[in-house]
């Protein structure tokens, strides 16, 4: 399936934008992770820190897409939408209610980017148990003291902010100039999923009159391994179609795209030798030539070779922060979100559903406890019990994703991650192969985003408003009517007869009115048009054309001449 957080109407969509890592190549899980996870190690080791650590074994059940990792106490994060703190992990020590209140008032935390760095990718698990690996090892070891923000040893002292740094260090360097890449496509097959339906749903994307191109950070020579291998069947999108080079798929190529810097101000565009793989000398300056690769640029520049604007453009990637909140902030391109994890959240949601129905009964006793009393009630209910079952009952439920929890939810509270999705993905999936289960002229509607008010009170809850009868008191009409005859019991006259009396008194009046006043508008007129944008991927070619007649328009412009 494919869900959707803003209406996407496929048929609008003219060019249809991807990402390679994660994306068109989705890496073997918790393979992938291992290996990067033992190269950094190694690359630590090499930059001075002991040892033991190439002892550290990955546990794919530990982390979590994102944590935040605080720079100052060296504590993993997992929060909500706003910086309210939900776990607090010290390396492996999950950290107490009422210590996370001494470390952080209130159980809050600023985004603040000198302190606080966002661990949002797929490429950042390794990271971040690899971190909590290190603050354990170090808090824990009898050659180190711990202090507040950091570790002493001797003279020296290793600050957590300077563990973090060399961290990034090493997991950058393994990924441009270790060994990462040269593993990965040595043994293709161990660490990269594989699965024919890709070049089906790019061939039939184009069938459908949309053109595709890929943007991707990886440097060419890579890209062409990993795609070549993607695309290695004996034939090409169909069993009887002949096999064709991964490159005659996309209509532009553009690779070290070094996004999100290519939302913004970008880079310099050029042209890729495919044979060599080296950039060609000289800034490109279009146009984009199907067939041929390019490298850097920048959105503006690819936006205006291509003719497209903001919205034709669907991108698809797995970065919330480069791939789908700048593309989406910056340029207005349509987004969807490859999320690989939901294939074990929604297990996990069908799967433990006795826990989800048994939180709801409990939530249901809860209430029965207070049914029965109001403002003027003096005895209190004990609800310690029951607080303390809802409490193991949402534990068991986080366990039952892992250590961290749902990448989405810790209870009932929605992670930072989660908001993220919701505000910057247009539709998300764990494949971008989902979509082959759709036509491309298929609209992806939006469900209704319920507020409490409206998700817990049903239409038939509330009593209807008392329908007139001829027997009954006919309401008063509003001051402008005052003066008229209203009828009451035994003095019904037909319905007729008064509107045609009423017409007549407020068609006077209104004359009367426009006379004495020199106001163009005294109050604003209902619109009798579809004036208001209820749906994201609304058209403006679906309006009424300038000077034209929309179905409804017409019927109330001639009960008004009649």
């Amino acid at each position: 399936r494919v869900f959707v957080n803003r209406s996407l109407h496929l048929e609008n969509i003219k060019y249809y934008g991807f990402d390679m890592d994660y994306t068109l190549a989705e890496y073997k899980s918790p393979q992938y992770e291992q290996l990067g996870f033992n190269l950094v190690k190694e690359r630590l080791v090499s930059m001075g820190y002991p040892k033991e650590i190439l002892e550290f074994e990955y546990d794919p059940t530990f982390p979590v897409r994102g944590l935040w990792f605080d720079t100052l106490y060296g504590n993993l994060l997992k929060v909500d939408a706003y910086g309210n703190i939900l776990v607090c992990v010290h390396g492996f020590e999950f950290i107490k209610h009422h210590q996370v209140y001494e470390l952080y008032p209130n159980k809050f935390l600023k985004l603040d980017e000198s302190r606080v760095y966002v661990l949002n990718t797929l490429f950042n698990l390794p990271e971040t148990y690899l971190l909590a690996c290190l603050v354990d090892f170090f808090t824990n070891s009898n050659e180190f003291v711990r202090v507040e923000r950091g570790i002493k040893a001797g003279d020296f002292l290793f600050t957590y902010k300077s563990i973090f740094q060399d961290v990034r260090r090493a997991v950058d360097w393994v990924h441009s100039d270790g060994d990462l890449k040269r593993r990965t496509t040595q043994n293709m097959a161990h660490y990269v999923k594989k699965d024919e339906r890709l070049p089906t749903v790019l061939s039939r994307i184009r069938e459908s009159g949309a053109k595709l191109f890929m943007l991707t950070n990886s440097d060419y020579t890579y890209t062409n391994e990993i795609m070549t291998y993607l695309f290695d069947f004996p034939h090409g999108a169909t069993p009887e179609e002949c096999h064709r080079d991964w490159k005659t798929y996309f209509d532009v190529i553009v690779v070290d795209a070094r996004k999100p810097l290519f939302f913004d101000e970008g880079t310099v565009l050029r042209q890729v030798d495919t044979k060599t793989g080296s950039l060609k000398i000289g800034t490109h300056i279009g146009p984009l030539q199907p067939g041929q690769v390019y490298s850097g640029g920048s959105c503006e520049l690819f936006t205006k070779f291509i003719n497209a604007k903001g919205k034709d453009v669907l991108y698809v990637g797995d970065h919330i922060f480069g791939d789908i909140l700048k593309s989406k902030k910056i340029r207005g391109w349509r987004t969807f979100l490859i999320v690989p994890e939901l294939v074990r959240e929604l297990h996990v949601w069908t799967e433990e559903c006795q826990l989800f129905a048994e939180l709801q009964n409990l939530d249901i006793k809860l209430g029965d406890l207070y049914r029965d009393l109001d403002s003027s009630a003096k005895v209190k209910p004990d609800i310690s019990q029951l607080r303390t079952c809802i409490r193991d009952v949402t534990h068991k439920m986080d366990m039952s994703y892992g250590m961290m929890g749902s990448l989405f939810r810790s209870g009932s509270r929605q992670t930072f991650f989660s908001s993220q999705v919701v505000r910057y993905a247009d539709v998300y999936a764990a494949t971008l192969l989902n979509l082959i289960y759709y036509p491309f002229s298929y609209m992806f509607r939006a469900p209704a985003m319920l507020l409490p008010h409206e998700s817990t009170v049903a239409h038939d809850q509330l009593a209807p408003t008392p329908t007139k009868t001829p027997s009954a008191a006919v309401t008063p009409l509003p001051s402008s009517s005052a003066g008229m005859c209203i009828p009451t019991c035994g003095q019904y006259e037909s319905p007729a007869r008064i509107a045609a009396g009423t017409d007549q008194s407020l068609i006077k009046e209104a004359k009367d009115l426009h006379r004495a006043s020199s106001i163009v508008h005294t109050r604003p007129s209902t619109p009798t048009v579809v004036t208001h944008t209820h749906d994201e991927d609304y058209s403006e070619e679906e309006e009424t054309p300038s000077g034209g007649e929309s179905s409804t328009e017409q019927p109330l412009r001639d009960a008004s001449e009649d």
